[in-house]
């Protein structure tokens, strides 16, 4: 019971994070990148801190240094995905930040010593076919925007696998306030390097930041950090690749964004490779995500 309400709760905040991919590429339009990063997670670390003071239990130095690196993690993930968004589209970035779903059994499986089931290793191939073919439209011509997302994807796939490793020994409130807080401070830091102020008003974006801050952030993190105790990072990947999907139908509602013959047909082989992913290998997979989820008990920082 207590993965099938994770996997309700992952898919609800994967629908979020699908969703914001178009009204952050219209929102830095009219605003500096690292400024609305910063806006976004200091109106989100507001809100969290009081409810971590009354909810959360135990903030000690392990869960100041694993929030920070799972921070540092996010801040890398949400700047590289939002910078490509000003070269790319909203589709080609929702789709190759979901790279991440053949990135984490392959980091896991290096990092924790798991060995990659055969499903998982179609899944891989069909997913590079895909994103060949969705990001280079038949060719090697890719953009600057392409490689950004890309490098998105690692900073997503090593936080998914940090998030699973922490959140089993630190309290997920703390864990997740901290980890808002340093993505904040990052974006604070690059948005006044760049010569930016950070503290602007702007009204038009008023219900952007919200959305963003409340829902895609605050509510979306603190459930990924919880419910990550009961999926194994592999696993969580696999329900957050729905993400482009849910990423590429607001963009062809919102603003009528479609992906030409060769985008449909990578998007259907990246969607069936994530599917093979999942398949059973003779009782292999379950036992695996067991062994996955046992390992990350002793994969902490300072422990």
């Amino acid at each position: 019971m207590n993965r099938f309400k994770a996997a309700v709760l992952l898919l609800t905040t994967t629908f979020f994070w699908g969703v914001t991919f178009t009204i952050v590429k219209q929102a830095v339009a009219d605003i500096d990148v690292f400024v609305f990063l910063a806006q976004r997670f200091i109106l989100a670390t507001v809100f969290i801190l009081p409810i971590s003071f009354f909810k959360g239990k135990n903030f000690d130095r392990n869960t100041l240094l694993q929030g920070s690196l799972m921070g540092i993690l996010l801040f890398g993930a949400y700047a590289f995905q939002t910078v490509a968004l000003r070269y790319t589209t909203a589709s080609n970035t929702g789709f190759l930040t979901g790279l991440n779903v053949v990135m984490v059994p392959l980091m896991a499986s290096a990092m924790l010593r798991h060995r990659v089931s055969l499903p998982v290793k179609v899944a891989v191939a069909l997913s590079v076919a895909g994103l060949f073919l969705l990001c280079g439209n038949g060719s090697w011509n890719f953009n600057q925007g392409d490689i950004l997302a890309a490098i998105c994807a690692v900073c997503v796939s090593l936080h998914l696998i940090c998030t699973g490793a922490f959140s089993r020994g630190s309290d997920y409130y703390w864990l997740t306030a901290v980890q808002l807080g340093m993505v904040a401070l990052l974006s604070s830091l690059g948005a006044i390097g760049r010569g930016h102020s950070i503290f602007v008003w702007y009204p038009d974006l008023l219900g952007t930041f919200l959305v963003c801050s409340l829902v895609a952030t605050v509510f979306a993190f603190l459930v990924q950090t919880s419910m990550q105790r009961f999926i194994s990072p592999t696993k969580t990947a696999l329900i957050f690749c729905t993400e482009p999907v849910f990423a590429a139908g607001y963009a062809w509602i919102a603003i009528n964004e479609r992906l030409g013959i060769y985008g449909v047909v990578g998007a259907v082989l990246i969607l069936a490779g994530m599917v093979v992913s999942v398949l059973p290998d003779g009782g292999a997979g379950e036992a695996s995500d067991e062994s996955e989820l046992n390992v990350l008990e002793e994969f902490r920082v300072g422990e």
